[in-house]
């Protein structure tokens, strides 16, 4: 008895700030809008709260990772100690500063860039698999697109091929119409998927809130 008074009351809590923000967006009452402020900046710094925990979480696993000598655990102490020097220096000097904006230069933006090479590796063998399971008009389309792309964002012993790069390139009308378009309809789709997991809530269908 006493947890389903505790999901009442959680729910009935959940139900009426849902509600009053939904209100206080659309109909502009000023105690709903007020309201409504409160209820983000709360939200706001839970958000925080929530980030804050995760890496104090993701520093406890490394140092438990450390003290039992598990398999991999200098790379633990890898990440515990680009962590603290990163916090050290964005206390310090702020994240505008000199020394904050060398290390987002010179080893986060690296570190980015050899991920994006790991994805055009990963995307010539994707193609390569696709070569492998036969010849058909989805192969032909996925690699077409690929090698157009991956050969107008890049130059070739300096050389840039015609027609493929520059802002009247078959890359940039690829990224303008098509890509640009599937990136609105996942937006689309992420927009009424957040929207209907809200309903849910609000009808009290969904209960993440139980604990």
């Amino acid at each position: 008895m006493k947890w389903n008074i505790k999901a009442a009351i959680s729910t009935s809590i959940a139900i009426a700030i849902g509600i009053i923000v939904l209100i206080g967006s659309f109909i502009k009452i000023p105690v709903l809008v007020s309201l409504r402020e409160v209820f983000l900046h709360w939200a706001v710094i839970l958000s925080a709260l929530a980030l804050v925990i995760g890496i104090l979480n993701l520093g406890y696993v490394h140092v438990r990772k450390i003290s039992t000598q598990a398999t991999g655990d200098i790379y633990s102490v890898i990440l515990l100690l680009s962590m603290g020097l990163t916090f050290l220096a964005v206390g310090f000097f702020g994240p505008t500063g000199e020394v904050s904006q060398w290390l987002y230069n010179n080893v986060i933006f690296p570190i980015e860039a050899s991920l994006l090479g790991v994805i055009a590796v990963v995307l010539l063998y994707a193609c390569i698999r696709l070569f492998r399971r036969g010849i058909t008009l989805f192969s032909v389309v996925f690699i077409s697109t690929t090698l157009v792309v991956l050969l107008g964002s890049v130059s070739i012993m300096g050389l840039q091929i015609p027609g493929l790069s520059g802002s009247d390139g078959i890359r940039a009308l690829l990224i303008q119409i098509p890509v640009v378009g599937g990136a609105r309809g996942i937006l689309i789709g992420v927009a009424l998927g957040a929207m209907a997991t809200g309903l849910r809530v609000l009808m009290g269908a969904d209960r993440p809130y139980n604990g």
